[in-house]
């Protein structure tokens, strides 16, 4: 039976072994390098995506139990880069080295979608997972912010 994934609203098949990790599928085998590599452990979040919308390590998630799922990676997160998140990081020069911040995005824009409205509390627990080794973590926190009041905007 063949399996299929949808990246990025777009179905490939699974076509190496179940048990290669998210991240090098996409890196090695679809040529989707935005997704970066940190400690191959799933505890420093540099290669968080989405996974039916929910943020997931994807160095530590075997590919094969995919099937069927929808992932999302940095650069479907929009079409052009112009995700509120992605603006607010520019904005709020977030960027130093830039290693984490595909990560770093993709776990915010997980906690934007359940709770659109973030407190400093909310922003903080949701993103102690990832690591920033430049140390931006007051900038990120703000970019966050700013990006919740922004799609708060475009709901209204």
């Amino acid at each position: 039976m063949d399996k299929s994934i949808i990246i990025n609203g777009e179905k490939y098949a699974i076509d190496v072994d179940n048990d290669m990790p998210l991240l090098w599928f996409l890196r090695d085998r679809l040529e989707k390098t935005g997704t970066k590599f940190g400690c191959g452990a799933g505890l420093c979040g540099a290669c968080t995506v989405h996974v039916d919308g929910v943020a997931t390590r994807s160095c530590v998630t075997p590919v094969g139990v995919l099937a069927g799922k929808s992932i999302t990676t940095i650069e479907g997160l929009s079409d052009d880069g112009d995700h509120p998140l992605q603006k607010a990081w520019l904005e709020n020069n977030v960027p130093q080295c830039g290693y984490c911040q595909a990560g770093q995005i993709m776990n915010a824009a997980s906690l934007l979608n359940t709770n659109p409205t973030p407190s400093g509390n909310d922003i903080d627990n949701a993103m102690q997972g990832n690591i920033c080794r430049c140390g931006t973590y007051q900038r990120i926190k703000k970019a966050i912010a700013q990006a919740a009041d922004e799609l708060a905007r475009e709901v209204s």
